[in-house]
């Protein structure tokens, strides 16, 4: 039947989603269609206009509906401080905490030479423009092989601009047991020790 190639077709996309496999992705298609009114039509509705309106902040690359996002925007948060991150993600991920209040820039990924991403598809040039007026540059980057040797490499392009170059610190998470760390956590926790 032509409708179940419809629905089968709107299952085969939501597994691709991140997190949803082929099981999770048919229990979700099934809960929208029994909410069809409520639930199915306003989210198509909302998917439609996203995909319209979604634009890359020219800025800092985060995700918005603006050529300059809101971040990017607020002169409040124009202290020096850049937080660089690989992903948009992880922007929405610093966002929640609530603790950054300065500027981020996106990335979009890491240096990978197997898959031919270099600094001119990560920004980097851009970001060390942007990095000539700001007093602080962050590096948050995930604590892959991938993730360090991107850092090491802003680290190495910022050199010469007198900013300061941070990194997140890294270690035993806040109700973390030590019985469940991996030996790399531990490790890095003891080097980042501090006063007590």
């Amino acid at each position: 039947m032509e409708q179940s190639r419809d629905i089968e077709t709107l299952i085969e996309l939501m597994a691709r989603l991140p997190g949803l496999g082929p099981r999770s992705a048919r229990r979700a298609v099934l809960a929208l269609l029994k909410k069809r009114g409520p639930l199915m039509a306003p989210l198509a509705q909302a998917m439609a206009t996203v995909a319209l309106t979604a634009k890359d902040c020219t800025i800092c690359g985060n995700i918005g509906t603006a050529e300059i996002c809101p971040i990017c925007a607020d002169d409040a948060r124009a202290n020096g401080e850049i937080c660089v991150v690989e992903d948009v993600s992880d922007l929405w991920a610093m966002e929640r905490g609530g603790a950054f209040k300065g500027r981020y820039h996106v990335l979009g990924g890491t240096l990978s030479a197997l898959d031919a991403i270099g600094p001119d598809q990560l920004g980097i040039p851009r970001l060390v423009d942007r990095a000539r007026d700001a007093t602080e540059v962050i590096l948050a980057l995930n604590a892959t092989v991938d993730g360090q040797t991107t850092a090491h490499y802003i680290a190495d392009a910022l050199a010469g601009l007198g900013v300061q170059i941070t990194s997140l610190a890294q270690g035993v998470p806040i109700g973390g047991e030590l019985n469940y760390l991996d030996d790399g956590t531990i490790g890095a926790a003891l080097r980042a020790r501090r006063q007590f």
